[in-house]
């Protein structure tokens, strides 16, 4: 014999799993961290999930998000800039690299993708291009964005002192001086 208490908890497990199976289903909000539902046939927009999951840390399932939107819609710019960008999340420079150059080139005027290459040049040591990939990203965006101002600063900082990009690296030798005494001697 069933309680009334199990009686009702089972109708209403049943009735929410029929209402999700339902076409109006559980539908979310557009500003639900989850993945919009699609109707029969259609696929969910890969820039929306992929967006989404780089949101919640999931870079290597953002990167294939990204990837299936770009069979969808072809190499865009978004398609190629969030490539880019989840390639760099996942320290994959050297592609990063070389997706945001073919971002850059396909819409010269995309913020974002011009910005994201000069993170990926200053991860790479190349602080100069960095420097002037971040000037064109903060010329398009008419110095609107905080944070490409602030990238911009630590590169020119770092281009303008090397010392603080490539620090020298010295080794010290004691020598010996008479009785007892050393002398401490650099070389470079």
């Amino acid at each position: 014999m069933i309680s009334p208490l199990t009686r009702v908890c089972l109708v209403t497990v049943l009735a929410l799993g029929l209402s999700a199976c339902s076409s109006g289903g559980f539908s979310a909000a557009n500003d639900s961290p989850y993945a919009p539902g699609a109707a029969e046939g259609e696929s969910v927009d890969g820039l929306l999930v992929g967006h989404r999951l780089m949101a919640a840390g999931e870079y290597e399932l953002a990167l294939r998000a990204y990837y299936r939107a770009m069979v969808d819609q072809g190499a865009t710019v978004d398609t190629l800039s969030a490539i880019g960008s989840a390639n760099l999340k996942l320290g994959r420079l050297g592609q990063a690299e070389q997706i945001l150059r073919r971002a850059t080139e396909a819409d010269q005027t995309f913020v974002p993708a011009w910005n994201n290459l000069g993170v990926v040049l200053m991860e790479r040591g190349k602080t100069a291009e960095a420097a002037r990939v971040f000037r064109t990203a903060y010329a398009l965006d008419s110095g609107q964005s905080d944070a490409i101002r602030e990238n911009l600063r630590s590169a020119l900082a770092k281009t303008q002192d090397r010392a603080y990009d490539q620090p020298q690296k010295q080794e010290y030798k004691l020598v010996r001086r008479g009785k007892g005494e050393f002398l401490l001697l650099t070389q470079h």
